[in-house]
């Protein structure tokens, strides 16, 4: 008996340690490219969080030739301005790069918007800083 409950608790342990290490990932299919997005910690933390982006065109190519602009804003509350933050991304292989410092802890929307070929395609969503 107290094999298996050394034995569970190792796992139980390991599976705790495999999952903190995974970041967040959002993936969406945004116009005609699917995007995942994807920020080194899970929660995103107030603070500097990596974000990369890569996206795929409707043949399943990646698309390294757009312009790739993030926004990232925590609504206004009261007796707080709202807070509205622009990162430009660099191109690393087939991923976009780049850095959010996220001011404080609490709800923040991200826009990921996608210029190419003259159109423009925003994916959007929201994380919870800690």
């Amino acid at each position: 008996m107290k094999k298996i409950i050394t034995a569970l608790a190792i796992t139980a342990l390991f599976m705790a340690c495999t999952n903190l290490s995974k970041g967040y990932e959002v993936k969406k299919q945004v116009g005609e490219y699917e995007v995942v997005a994807q920020i080194d910690r899970n929660p995103p933390i107030a603070g500097d969080n990596n974000l990369s982006i890569k996206i795929k065109d409707a043949s399943g190519k990646y698309v390294t030739d757009a312009n790739v602009m993030v926004n990232y804003v925590m609504p206004a509350m009261p007796g707080m301005p709202a807070m509205n933050y622009i990162a430009e991304t660099t191109l690393s292989g087939e991923e976009y790069k780049t850095k959010m410092t996220l001011s404080m802890s609490g709800s923040w929307n991200i826009e990921i918007k996608i210029t190419r070929q003259g159109k423009v395609e925003t994916m959007k969503f929201t994380v919870d800083a800690k």
